[in-house]
């Protein structure tokens, strides 16, 4: 999380990269497909894990930090840096969702400041390549991963967490995320 490690000169520096919040027009336009995994790609996954974890985020899809672009990467079961195990997804899609749903908190990196109870599906199966050209699958049930897989999924598409809520929900939540900002100096 820091820009460099302490006493460690052959340390890298942070993440290069910045957070797009709300207000930004990348984040309500569906994103372009990933048509060749070339070592740019595989750059900017890295740099996104960097500033994932930088940030304490769980998920971050490449519109949040400005690029329309169907790649995403999670970590929904890190603790510390010695614990980390993130997912590259390039060109994730859903297969299938459950019939059962549930409401439960999110929040959002690029919506800093609120957390809004949203209603999803608890399991969902998702098909993505990683950045060897392989596809995989994911399933989940019933976890943050779940959840995390869906949410990053929305944001591919142009839908944000606030785009869930009703319109009082929105605006407090909106207002929220305007305060945020305006402290955080954007």
């Amino acid at each position: 999380m820091s820009h460099y490690t302490e006493n460690n000169s052959s340390s890298k520096p942070a993440s290069p990269l910045s957070l797009s919040y709300m207000g930004d027009g990348v984040l309500l336009q569906k994103a372009e497909p990933v048509t060749e995994i070339t070592p740019e790609i595989e750059d900017l996954a890295s740099a996104m894990i960097d500033l994932m974890y930088e940030e304490e985020g769980v998920g971050l899809a490449a519109p949040q930090i400005g690029r329309s672009i169907r790649l995403v990467v999670i970590d929904c079961d890190y603790s510390d840096k010695h614990s980390r195990n993130p997912y590259v997804l390039v060109n994730p899609r859903i297969l299938k969702v459950s019939d059962e749903v549930a409401s439960e908190l999110e929040g959002c990196l690029s919506f800093p400041g609120a957390t809004v109870k949203i209603e999803r599906p608890v399991g969902v199966i998702v098909e993505a390549e990683n950045l060897e050209g392989d596809t995989l699958r994911y399933e989940a049930e019933h976890s943050l991963l779940a959840r995390c897989l869906q949410h990053e999924i929305d944001h591919l598409d142009g839908i944000t967490m606030l785009d869930h809520l009703g319109p009082i929900a929105r605006t407090k939540a909106a207002a929220k995320v305007k305060e945020e900002l305006r402290g955080m100096g954007e």
